[in-house]
């Protein structure tokens, strides 16, 4: 299930699902390690004898995020139970806190008892195994702790700490966990478990007639039993009401720190984009990895995730928090990215969050010979961020701090890794990870991250390599240009392929990653070439649904909803659909240019779930979210289109009354 509410300050990340329920908690890294797997911790409520977990059906579950902040603004009510809930969840923006505000609305004209039940499935560190839960009642607060990693629960109703408390063992035995013993209204009071254990605390609360009172739960986390203990007590100290607070002031001052004018964009686009800022700054961990996803459901289909860094994602996103005016959250990728940098001056598919190589499905020797595991297109697009990084901040210590131990050994690391007859890369997998060969965007990729090695030298002045890699990019363009484009299709191919015997297999699927082109400088966005392949894209690759939307390629099988491959080329992808919208950009000569651009934006901000959550694709006929969500390449596709759209706009405006 797409997770509808991200939460976190780039040590934490606390993720909800469409039900409410708590379904991931990272920490101390986003994205590693994840404190529960994708369980539900459910929230539910006793009243008049009656009990609902807030999951059931009898609710009715509305809402998101306030305008403008990491604060989550949501509303629960239950008709039987006279009930209703406003509920407002955050990370706290520096300590590693998660907090929950519930307003409980009694919605009968008597008084009642309202109890509020939160259970607690952590598998820590990944794993059920070797857990410890118990209460203390020195701070009357519920632990959870394994190794180095401890968890305390608590919250205050009024001046009323816990009401009631139990622990056990969940998923073994023949016992389903101690959420089962909330739904009679009371816990049992078992103070301690081990093993794969959770645990669930209660609050209590008398409503008067048509009245409401206010709850505060919140869930520390930390390395040591000393460390969360001094944390709570600065919770208590501060109050729980002061911590949200300021949570809400940083995050909107931060999301807000540059005035926009969005000539003439919907109020719907407006609040995507900064909505789309605010949970990609959740994705970002504070030591540099820029995460692809953090939803665990897809798990389910898949035994791996999304909690990777992809240079290739992570150039991107960084390209985009950049232009948007955050280079303080993007410097430390270009850190990351210095120490992940293999011995032969290539990055690996992926990373974990710590640093360390991530999981790969691409095989080191394949019918019998030894071929090298990446995708290229991942360390040149690194280079080709960097340099645009320079060109928006003048960052120049950065540029020289990362010359020698990233740039000079990536550069020389494409110069070579290629094939000296026609000038372009050797094989390498695809931007989707999903064949091997030489692609058009990669080879684009490659064009674009030398050239940009070449600027960082010429920069420096290191005119040597400049010159080298200079030539080396014009080699790629060149062989880019004389064999990559058919001008019987009037396009560009995905690719081509190399047989045994060596002879050149042109692969023709119409692909939107094609897009790469412009984007990184080897034509203009208006040449015929790009122009032809665009419209192409735009033509071919339209889902011919209510839902609309361009797919990734023809006949694509990822997620496939539909065999009507004329209608239903492969399923909508958000970031697919934004390269079209680019293009327009890019190739706009007068405002009227813009229309279509502002159309996909506008399909854009209409699709995203209510939250405001982009995930990757969509169902090509309901519309309803696939794969994960949300997608961080999403998001940040949807704030680099509508700054572009902007920055052209407002050009192409200023040249008309310059010419008027």
């Amino acid at each position: 299930m797409p997770r509808k509410i991200v939460l976190g300050n780039g040590n934490m990340l606390v993720n909800f699902d469409s039900f409410l329920n708590m379904r991931d908690f990272y920490f101390p890294y986003v994205g590693m390690e994840n404190h529960i797997n994708g369980y539900k911790n459910r929230l539910g409520v006793w009243m008049d004898g009656l009990f609902s977990w807030l999951e059931e059906p009898g609710w009715r579950r509305e809402g998101g995020y306030k305008d403008e902040s990491l604060i989550s603004d949501v509303t629960a009510a239950n008709a039987e139970l006279g009930i209703e809930l406003l509920i407002n969840d955050a990370v706290h923006f520096q300590e590693n806190i998660y907090l929950k505000r519930i307003v409980i609305r009694n919605r009968q004209s008597r008084q009642r008892e309202a109890r509020l039940f939160f259970n607690h499935d952590f598998s820590i560190g990944g794993s059920d195994v070797g857990d410890t839960a118990f209460y203390d009642p020195t701070t009357g607060a519920v632990y959870h702790y394994k190794r180095d990693y401890y968890f305390l629960f608590n919250g205050r109703a009024g001046r009323d700490g816990i009401y009631q408390y139990t622990t056990g063992i969940k998923r073994f035995g023949h016992q389903e966990g101690t959420w089962r013993d909330a739904e009679d209204g009371c816990l049992a009071g078992n103070p301690v478990a081990q093993g794969s254990v959770d645990s669930t605390v209660s609050f209590r609360v008398v409503l008067p007639p048509g009245q409401e009172a206010t709850l505060y739960y919140w869930i520390i986390a930390g390395r040591s039993f000393d460390e969360v203990g001094k944390v709570n007590a600065l919770v208590l100290e501060q109050t729980p009401a002061l911590l949200m607070k300021q949570t809400e002031s940083c995050w909107y001052n931060w999301v807000n720190r540059f005035e926009r004018d969005f000539a003439g964009l919907s109020p719907d686009v407006m609040r995507l984009y900064k909505t789309s800022l605010l949970i990609v700054r959740t994705q970002v961990d504070n030591r540099g990895a820029i995460l692809a996803a953090n939803d665990t459901d897809i798990m389910l289909t898949n035994r791996d995730h999304y909690s990777y860094l992809w240079p290739r994602d992570g150039a991107l996103v960084a390209d985009a928090l950049d232009q948007a005016g955050y280079p303080e959250v993007t410097v430390p990728f270009f850190y990351f990215c210095e120490k992940a940098l293999a011995e032969g001056g290539f990055l690996w598919p992926k990373y974990n969050p710590d640093g360390t190589v991530g999981s790969s499905w691409h095989p080191r020797v394949k019918d019998g010979t030894m071929q090298l595991p990446i995708q290229e297109d991942e360390t040149a697009l690194v280079l080709w961020a960097l340099w645009r990084f320079y060109e928006r901040n003048k960052n120049f210590e950065l540029v020289k701090s990362v010359y020698e131990t990233l740039v000079k050994k990536a550069a020389d690391f494409l110069t070579c890794y290629r094939n000296p007859a026609t000038g372009l890369p050797l094989e390498s997998y695809d931007l989707w990870e999903e064949r091997r060969g030489v692609f058009t965007f990669t080879t684009a990729a490659v064009y674009g991250g030398m050239q940009a090695a070449a600027n960082c030298a010429r920069l420096l002045g290191d005119e040597h390599n400049a010159r080298k890699w200079g030539q080396a990019a014009r080699e790629v363009r060149e062989g880019l240009l004389e064999r990559l484009y058919s001008e019987e299709l009037g396009r560009f191919l995905r690719g081509v392929y190399y047989s045994p015997e060596g002879k050149i297999i042109k692969d023709f699927t119409l692909e939107s990653s094609l897009y790469g082109v412009f984007e990184f400088g080897v034509l203009p966005a208006d040449d015929r070439r790009v122009a032809r392949t665009m419209q192409a894209v735009r033509e071919g690759l339209w889902v011919k649904t209510d839902v609309g939307g361009i797919a990734r390629y023809a006949n694509d099988y990822y997620f496939q909803r539909s065999c009507d491959i004329e209608n239903v080329p492969g399923n909508p992808w958000f970031i697919c659909t934004l390269w079209v919208a680019a293009w327009h950009i890019a190739a706009a000569k007068t405002p009227a240019d813009l229309e279509e651009a502002g159309r996909l934006l506008e399909w854009t901000a209409g699709h995203s779930m209510k939250s405001g959550v982009l995930p990757e694709q969509l169902h090509p006929y309901t519309g309803e979210p696939l794969s994960v969500a949300p997608l961080t390449w999403s998001h940040a596709t949807f704030i680099l289109t509508v700054l572009n759209y902007l920055e052209k706009f407002f050009a192409l405006q200023n040249a008309g009354a310059g010419n008027s």
